[in-house]
Protein backbone atom coordinates (compact mmCIF):
# COMPACT_ATOMS: atom_id res chain seq x y z
CA UNK A 1 0.00 0.00 0.00
CA UNK A 2 1.47 3.40 -0.93
CA UNK A 3 1.89 6.13 1.66
CA UNK A 4 -1.20 8.28 1.85
CA UNK A 5 -0.49 11.79 0.61
CA UNK A 6 -3.85 13.47 -0.09
CA UNK A 7 -4.05 16.52 -2.32
CA UNK A 8 -2.68 19.71 -0.86
CA UNK A 9 -5.09 21.37 0.28
CA UNK A 10 -13.67 23.02 17.09
CA UNK A 11 -12.46 23.47 19.50
CA UNK A 12 -13.21 26.99 20.73
CA UNK A 13 -13.08 26.98 24.48
CA UNK A 14 -9.88 28.86 25.28
CA UNK A 15 -11.75 31.95 26.40
CA UNK A 16 -14.30 29.90 28.35
CA UNK A 17 -11.50 28.10 30.18
CA UNK A 18 -9.46 31.24 30.75
CA UNK A 19 -11.41 34.49 30.29
CA UNK A 20 -8.27 36.42 31.23
CA UNK A 21 -6.93 35.65 27.73
CA UNK A 22 -9.64 37.91 26.30
CA UNK A 23 -8.32 40.80 28.40
CA UNK A 24 -4.59 40.17 28.00
CA UNK A 25 -3.67 43.44 26.32
CA UNK A 26 0.07 42.72 26.33
CA UNK A 27 -0.42 39.48 24.40
CA UNK A 28 -2.71 41.25 21.93
CA UNK A 29 -0.28 44.13 21.39
CA UNK A 30 2.64 41.72 20.91
CA UNK A 31 0.75 40.01 18.08
CA UNK A 32 -0.78 43.18 16.66
CA UNK A 33 2.12 44.11 14.38
CA UNK A 34 2.16 40.64 12.84
CA UNK A 35 -1.59 40.53 12.30
CA UNK A 36 -2.09 44.08 11.06
CA UNK A 37 0.89 44.16 8.71
CA UNK A 38 -0.80 41.65 6.39
CA UNK A 39 -4.29 43.11 6.70
CA UNK A 40 -3.12 46.68 6.02
CA UNK A 41 -1.44 45.59 2.83
CA UNK A 42 -4.70 44.05 1.62
CA UNK A 43 -3.26 40.54 1.80
CA UNK A 44 -4.83 37.71 3.72
CA UNK A 45 -2.51 36.83 6.61
CA UNK A 46 -1.11 33.32 6.69
CA UNK A 47 -2.07 31.03 9.52
CA UNK A 48 1.56 31.21 10.66
CA UNK A 49 1.50 35.01 10.93
CA UNK A 50 -1.93 34.99 12.60
CA UNK A 51 -0.65 32.47 15.15
CA UNK A 52 2.14 34.86 16.09
CA UNK A 53 4.86 33.74 13.70
CA UNK A 54 7.51 31.06 14.03
CA UNK A 55 8.19 32.06 17.64
CA UNK A 56 4.62 31.25 18.71
CA UNK A 57 4.68 27.87 16.97
CA UNK A 58 8.07 27.08 18.52
CA UNK A 59 6.63 27.92 21.95
CA UNK A 60 3.70 25.60 21.22
CA UNK A 61 5.79 22.59 20.24
CA UNK A 62 8.41 23.22 22.92
CA UNK A 63 5.78 23.20 25.66
CA UNK A 64 3.91 20.27 24.11
CA UNK A 65 6.99 18.05 23.93
CA UNK A 66 8.01 19.05 27.46
CA UNK A 67 4.73 17.47 28.61
CA UNK A 68 4.97 14.31 26.47
CA UNK A 69 7.35 12.32 28.73
CA UNK A 70 4.84 12.69 31.58
CA UNK A 71 1.89 11.30 29.60
CA UNK A 72 1.24 7.56 29.89
CA UNK A 73 -0.17 7.26 26.35
CA UNK A 74 2.32 9.44 24.47
CA UNK A 75 5.56 8.83 26.39
CA UNK A 76 6.28 5.33 25.02
CA UNK A 77 6.04 6.48 21.39
CA UNK A 78 8.43 9.37 22.00
CA UNK A 79 10.81 7.52 24.34
CA UNK A 80 13.76 8.03 21.95
CA UNK A 81 12.78 11.49 20.80
CA UNK A 82 15.51 13.55 19.17
CA UNK A 83 16.33 16.52 21.44
CA UNK A 84 15.51 18.84 18.51
CA UNK A 85 12.18 17.18 17.69
CA UNK A 86 10.06 20.11 18.93
CA UNK A 87 12.05 22.54 16.76
CA UNK A 88 11.62 20.34 13.66
CA UNK A 89 7.87 20.00 14.23
CA UNK A 90 7.54 23.77 14.76
CA UNK A 91 9.44 24.47 11.53
CA UNK A 92 7.23 21.97 9.66
CA UNK A 93 3.97 23.45 10.98
CA UNK A 94 5.20 27.00 10.37
CA UNK A 95 5.97 26.17 6.74
CA UNK A 96 2.68 24.31 6.22
CA UNK A 97 0.86 27.35 7.65
CA UNK A 98 2.50 29.67 5.10
CA UNK A 99 5.45 30.85 7.14
CA UNK A 100 9.17 30.75 6.36
CA UNK A 101 10.43 27.62 4.61
CA UNK A 102 12.78 26.69 7.45
CA UNK A 103 11.86 23.00 7.38
CA UNK A 104 12.34 22.30 3.68
CA UNK A 105 15.10 24.91 3.53
CA UNK A 106 17.17 22.83 5.95
CA UNK A 107 16.67 19.57 4.08
CA UNK A 108 13.31 18.45 5.46
CA UNK A 109 10.44 17.32 3.27
CA UNK A 110 6.92 15.99 3.50
CA UNK A 111 8.28 12.58 2.50
CA UNK A 112 10.71 12.74 5.43
CA UNK A 113 7.91 13.64 7.85
CA UNK A 114 5.75 10.77 6.59
CA UNK A 115 8.76 8.45 6.80
CA UNK A 116 9.14 9.26 10.50
CA UNK A 117 5.74 7.62 11.07
CA UNK A 118 6.19 4.46 8.98
CA UNK A 119 5.98 1.23 10.98
CA UNK A 120 5.13 2.97 14.28
CA UNK A 121 1.68 1.36 14.58
CA UNK A 122 0.03 4.46 15.97
CA UNK A 123 -3.42 3.90 17.43
CA UNK A 124 -6.60 5.93 17.53
CA UNK A 125 -6.11 6.27 21.30
CA UNK A 126 -2.66 7.75 20.69
CA UNK A 127 -4.00 10.08 17.97
CA UNK A 128 -6.81 11.41 20.16
CA UNK A 129 -4.49 11.93 23.12
CA UNK A 130 -1.90 13.73 20.95
CA UNK A 131 -4.61 15.97 19.53
CA UNK A 132 -6.21 16.76 22.90
CA UNK A 133 -2.87 17.61 24.49
CA UNK A 134 -1.86 19.77 21.51
CA UNK A 135 -5.12 21.74 21.77
CA UNK A 136 -4.70 22.17 25.52
CA UNK A 137 -1.14 23.35 24.93
CA UNK A 138 -2.33 25.83 22.28
CA UNK A 139 -4.60 27.34 24.94
CA UNK A 140 -1.79 27.26 27.51
CA UNK A 141 0.70 29.14 25.33
CA UNK A 142 -1.91 31.60 24.10
CA UNK A 143 -2.37 30.80 20.42
CA UNK A 144 -5.26 32.81 18.99
CA UNK A 145 -8.63 31.50 20.17
CA UNK A 146 -10.81 33.06 17.47
CA UNK A 147 -13.11 30.51 15.82
CA UNK A 148 -11.65 31.01 12.34
CA UNK A 149 -8.06 30.31 13.35
CA UNK A 150 -9.03 27.43 15.60
CA UNK A 151 -11.17 25.83 12.88
CA UNK A 152 -8.20 25.91 10.48
CA UNK A 153 -5.75 24.79 13.21
CA UNK A 154 -7.93 21.89 14.37
CA UNK A 155 -8.66 20.94 10.76
CA UNK A 156 -4.95 20.63 10.06
CA UNK A 157 -4.27 18.67 13.25
CA UNK A 158 -7.14 16.27 12.49
CA UNK A 159 -5.92 15.78 8.93
CA UNK A 160 -2.29 15.33 9.93
CA UNK A 161 -2.90 12.96 12.84
CA UNK A 162 -5.23 10.78 10.78
CA UNK A 163 -2.58 10.56 8.03
CA UNK A 164 0.05 9.71 10.64
CA UNK A 165 -2.07 6.79 11.91
CA UNK A 166 -2.76 5.52 8.38
CA UNK A 167 0.89 5.83 7.34
CA UNK A 168 2.12 4.10 10.50
CA UNK A 169 0.46 0.77 9.76
CA UNK A 170 2.08 -2.33 8.26
CA UNK A 171 2.43 -2.48 4.49
CA UNK A 172 2.67 1.25 3.81
CA UNK A 173 5.43 2.00 1.32
CA UNK A 174 7.65 5.03 1.73
CA UNK A 175 6.32 8.08 -0.10
CA UNK A 176 7.91 9.53 -3.19
CA UNK A 177 10.83 11.78 -2.29
CA UNK A 178 9.21 14.60 -4.25
CA UNK A 179 5.91 14.58 -2.30
CA UNK A 180 5.04 18.27 -2.01
CA UNK A 181 4.89 20.01 1.33
CA UNK A 182 1.28 20.49 2.43
CA UNK A 183 -0.05 24.04 2.39
CA UNK A 184 -2.80 24.86 4.85
CA UNK A 185 -4.78 28.07 4.93
CA UNK A 186 -8.09 29.49 6.10
CA UNK A 187 -10.26 27.42 3.73
CA UNK A 188 -11.43 23.82 3.68
CA UNK A 189 -8.99 21.24 2.28
CA UNK A 190 -11.37 19.64 -0.23
CA UNK A 191 -12.60 16.07 -0.30
CA UNK A 192 -10.96 12.66 -0.63
CA UNK A 193 -12.65 12.16 -4.00
CA UNK A 194 -10.20 14.70 -5.44
CA UNK A 195 -7.45 12.12 -5.62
Amino acid sequence: MPAIVPPICHRYDGLRKNPAHALDIRRAVAKLSVMTKDSQSGEIPTLASWAGGPEALRALTKRFYEKVPHDAVLAPVFARMDPHHAEHVAAFITEVFGGPKGYSGSGGSHAHMIGRHLGRHLTEEFRKRWLAMMLDTADEVGLPADPEFRAAFVGYLEWGTRLAVLNSQDGVAPPSADAPMPEWNWGPPGGPWQG
